[in-house]
């Protein structure tokens, strides 16, 4: 971990990274030996903060409490999937990070492309064919064709892109801090920023999530 973070930095040419987060969790090495090694990198001045990624609610307690037992620094934030179209993480993480205070950075706020076009589209794309094959989301289980149509309907009705209301969506969420956008072109990134001016009524809060239906997890195991 140490070399590779020297690595980050000289690539960056930096003295010091604001957040550094690892990647899932790691069943072959003990928690409490990852939180050491970050609290060495944070303590030399290499690192200022320091994040989760995707695993089990369980998982990410038992993250804090081995901090908050050894005297190590505490993860400041969670990477996670979380979208309109999967909402498990609903269920335990939020719920938790809301609890402990852990800034919330949600992963693939788009669904990877499935919430910002009709899914009729999606499916009859060569991406949609090869992110079935290599990801395996959920997104098209349970309600998530009526998800991606109401989508559509609201921002058919608002004159804004489909993008756009997935992402203002997030952004009316409390528990999320700011989700992590990509982006392939200066368009797309002037759309997400544009979404921060949707405003979206309880009535349309409700509306887009009623279709929701559970759905196997994803994005970690």
């Amino acid at each position: 971990m140490e070399q590779e973070l020297q690595h980050s930095l000289d690539r960056l040419g930096m003295d010091t990274i604001d957040l550094y987060q690892i990647h899932r969790w790691d069943y072959e090495t003990p928690i409490e030996e990852t939180l050491a090694a970050l609290d060495d990198a944070v303590r030399r001045g290499d690192v200022r903060y320091i994040g989760a990624s995707s695993m089990w609610a369980h998982q990410f307690a038992e993250s804090l409490h081995a901090s908050e037992r050894e005297g190590y620094e505490r993860f400041a934030t969670m990477q996670n999937h979380y979208n309109l179209a999967y909402r498990e993480e609903e269920r335990e993480m939020l719920p938790l990070c809301e609890k402990e205070n852990v800034g919330v950075m949600p992963w693939s706020p788009l669904a990877r492309g499935y919430l910002t076009r009709p899914h009729e589209d999606v499916d009859a794309t060569l991406r949609g064919q090869t992110e079935d094959h290599l990801y395996a989301h959920p997104y098209r289980e349970g309600g998530g064709p009526t998800v991606n149509e109401r989508v559509e309907e609201l921002a058919a009705e608002r004159g804004v892109k489909m993008a756009q209301i997935a992402l203002a969506w997030l952004f009316h969420k409390e528990s999320v801090d700011t989700p992590i956008v990509g982006t392939t072109s200066v368009e797309h990134l002037e759309d997400a920023v544009e979404a921060l001016d949707v405003d979206l009524s309880d009535s349309d809060l409700e509306w887009l999530e009623e279709p929701y239906e559970p759905v196997r997890v994803s994005g970690h195991e």
